[in-house]
């Protein structure tokens, strides 16, 4: 408890709370700009964090990231093309209610949902974060390995058109993540005799590259591209009776998220996806789904909040990323001298407190801030992107300049770029390459170490029954899209 009150009150400063304050505002309006996403603005403003103290920089990612899963429901709601991916579930229904006069209801339904499902899954964080960072503690590199595979494999399940797609984007980022000096032997790798490879290529710029010059491009073919748009006056809130009637929804939703939030490389738009189904499947007027109905509404957006304070949980204990976002955020952790992990917890648990006291600010100022700007968030919606792209592409180049004050930097996010616009165009996702490049390090460095241990006897890992068990995870998660699909098949003959 002491770790908790000392935590809080290290963002009780002026400057702190501004800063989160801005995060949120960021966040919003990131999610409110179409084509824009939360990813995109944490690898955006992460280079502007160097300058800062570790926990207030920190403290504002945290908060973007919690804002901006909130904000992509307003264009979700208002004009039909989520904000970000986790608010494709809530337009399927939010988009409806507003088309037929009632925007500021929608909006008020995504918020609150929003804010319960946030506000839950954080104090789920609080008691899951130590206990699971006890547990890690015995981890040895064997253990850490065997669940860095794990997490490599959850990629095959994450958003995309193909999981094998997503296995080949986060074995590239493996295969990135070897470029340097390999720290056991010393050998220099893949450096083509440029200094700045020594150490590996820099986090910051590929961020950019793949999340905003990849994106630059990909909405450079729909710039006049015209969108109905709906204007919201005012936020409605939901009734004390229309929230007791949800009561239920949301409180499932929540449990969905946080727990598929908990599980890595998952993150908030299947936690949105499955929140939405099983809103439908325990509904009364599952019929009405897709019409506007309230459930179907705060179904997801309940789902997708809590799995965004899920997502930090393997993130901050074990520095596994629970998410594409959560990635980035574990990459400024690195970046600001941290390593995620149970030691962060354990030594220095004020800070993850911190971290959490700005998320749950945040899912507390987003519900303020619906309420006085929701006319002016909806205005939004009508920036031109002929104003909007140019500017993101300044920033880009900015940013990756600023990380080491090194043009090759900028030569890494432009060519990430250009990779980016091409992955997303054959339907390869940015996300898995990212969390592969982090977790390659992980997998890389917890291997060579239990070959020193085990005077290279790879099969010597297999004594440990944590290894077996996420060797059996691993080999379970990746078979289940072939008899998954093998099912189908014969279902059909």
């Amino acid at each position: 408890m002491d770790a908790v009150i000392l935590g809080l009150s290290l963002l009780l400063e002026f400057d702190n709370i501004m800063l989160i304050t801005f995060g949120v505002l960021i966040g919003v309006l990131v999610g409110a700009l179409p084509g824009l996403s939360s990813p995109m603005a944490i690898a955006l403003l992460t280079p502007f964090t160097i300058q800062l103290e570790p926990i207030p920089a920190i403290a504002m990612l945290a908060a973007l990231y919690c804002a901006g899963t909130f904000g992509g429901s307003i264009t979700a709601i208002l004009i039909n093309a989520p904000g970000a991916p986790p608010s494709v579930a809530t337009a399927l229904d939010g988009y409806p209610m507003a088309k037929r006069g009632e925007p500021g209801r929608a909006l008020g339904l995504a918020t609150v949902a929003s804010v319960c499902g946030g506000v839950l899954s954080l104090i789920v964080f609080i008691f899951a974060a130590p206990a699971l960072a006890s547990v890690a503690l015995q981890f040895r590199p064997p253990e850490y390995f065997a669940l860095a595979i794990f997490a490599l494999s959850m990629l095959a399940s994450m958003t995309g058109k193909s999981s094998l797609r997503n296995l080949i984007s986060g074995g590239v980022g493996v295969l990135l993540a070897t470029i340097g000096i390999h720290l056991t032997t010393g050998i220099e790798r893949f450096t083509f005799g440029i200094p700045e490879f020594d150490d590996g290529i820099n986090f910051v710029p590929v961020l950019i590259g793949l999340f905003a010059m990849g994106e630059l491009l990909s909405q450079s073919g729909t710039l006049n591209k015209a969108v109905e748009r709906i204007h919201a006056k005012a936020m409605q809130l939901p009734t004390w009776a229309e929230l007791k009637s949800l009561k239920g929804v949301i409180l499932r939703s929540s449990g969905i998220g946080t727990f598929i939030g908990i599980l890595p490389a998952e993150g908030s738009t299947v936690a949105a996806i499955v929140g939405y189904n099983e809103a439908k499947r325990f509904s009364k007027v599952s019929h009405e789904f897709g019409t506007g109905t309230p459930e179907g509404i705060v179904g997801p957006e309940a789902a997708n909040n809590a799995a965004a304070g899920g997502a930090m949980v393997p993130t901050l204990a074990l520095g596994i990323p629970g998410s594409g976002s959560t990635a980035l955020i574990l990459a400024a952790l690195i970046m600001h001298g941290f390593r995620p992990g149970p030691y962060l917890i354990n030594e220095t648990p004020e800070f993850v407190y911190a971290i959490f006291g700005a998320m749950f600010f945040a899912n507390i100022a987003f519900l303020a801030i619906g309420l006085v700007g929701a006319k002016f968030f909806s205005l939004v919606t009508f920036v031109p992107k002929t104003f909007l792209w140019p500017a993101v592409f300044i920033f880009s180049v900015i940013g990756a300049y600023s990380a080491s004050s090194s043009f090759i930097d900028v030569y890494v996010m432009l060519t990430a770029g250009l990779i980016g616009y091409f992955m997303n165009r054959h339907g390869f996702g940015a996300a898995p390459l990212v969390m592969g490049l982090i977790l390659g390090k992980l997998v890389e460095e917890a291997f060579s170490q239990s070959m020193i241990i085990y005077d290279n006897n790879f099969f010597a890992l297999l004594e440990s029954p944590i290894v077996l068990f996420f060797f059996a995870l691993t080999f379970i998660n990746l078979s289940t899209p072939f008899w998954t699909g093998f099912r189908k098949q014969k279902a059909n003959t």
